[in-house]
């Protein structure tokens, strides 16, 4: 299928070198290049970044991720350290941290978080950090590790329908999503979660899976457009029309969701500090 023409981004990496050097001299990762975001050049450009932590290769082998798989190496001792420095540097007044999977520790990487959340606390006064965390294996220990550092945001998300599982994230588990999401709400945070759409589900499997994520208290939602990073992920199913998205929009928010970004180029961490801010 052609790529409509709402999709092309036409954007320009130039605007972000200066960015692209802070990031490589602190020898960090971003889910920006790693996943191939079409939004990369924009958000360099702005000077934001959603920071890769935990290496740049994941354990599991989702069918939309175009992040390298493998058998990683142990993390970085210094990473939460270079990471508040060069948000520093950045001058982020709100920080996004993500990780791949890391299967192979015993705490899904999950005190590696915590630890870097509490860097940028030291480092950085008046920070508000949000986390898109994985699904730690089902560790709840694991989880309050991490809800134990009070990030002000807990990003999981569930990505597709239920029925896709299989082939979208056939290592992860719906129903453990939600339950993450859940005990997240639970512990008092403000919770967040989204969406690919144009995988091959159908309207009122989305509309399901809206419920289901207001029914655990998910108090942000994001909606984009799945698209292929390489020949190498699944196929797109459908491109959705702008007006989609929109009518999408106004359901969940009719549903109870306090924020809601819904949009072809929306991506889970874009614009983040923007929306929560209507929290």
């Amino acid at each position: 299928m052609r790529l409509p023409q709402w999709l092309r981004t036409g954007g320009s990496l130039s605007a972000g070198r200066a960015l692209k050097g802070l990031l490589r001299q602190g020898r960090l990762s971003t889910v920006c290049e790693e996943a191939r975001c079409p939004n990369l050049g924009g958000c360099f450009g702005r000077g934001r970044a959603t920071f890769l932590i935990l290496g740049d290769v994941c354990t599991r082998g989702c069918g939309f991720c175009a992040v390298r798989k493998g058998a990683p190496g142990p993390p970085d001792e210094q990473e939460p350290l270079r990471l508040a420095r060069t948000a520093g540097r950045m001058a982020l007044k709100y920080v996004v941290i993500t990780s791949v999977c890391r299967d192979d520790l015993p705490d899904g990487g999950a005190g590696h978080f915590a630890r870097c959340i509490q860097a940028l606390r030291e480092h950085l006064a008046g920070v508000k950090v949000e986390v898109l965390v994985p699904d730690f294996g089902g560790s709840w220990e694991a989880l309050r590790m991490v809800l134990g550092a009070r990030p002000d945001v807990l990003n999981h998300n569930l990505e597709t329908v239920p029925r896709l599982y299989g082939t979208v994230r056939p290592r992860a588990s719906y129903r453990r999503s939600l339950e993450l999401l859940q005990r997240a709400k639970a512990a008092g945070l403000c919770t967040k979660s989204g969406l690919m759409l144009g995988l091959g589900e159908s309207m009122e499997e989305v509309l399901g899976v809206l419920r289901d994520l207001r029914a655990v208290g998910c108090d942000i939602l994001t909606l984009g457009q799945y698209l292929r990073p390489t020949k190498g992920q699944l196929p797109v199913a459908r491109y959705l029309q702008p007006g989609e998205f929109e009518a999408l929009r106004q359901e969940a928010l009719s549903m109870g969701f306090a924020a809601v970004a819904a949009g072809p180029l929306v991506r889970s961490s874009m614009n983040a500090e923007e929306v929560y801010g209507h929290v």
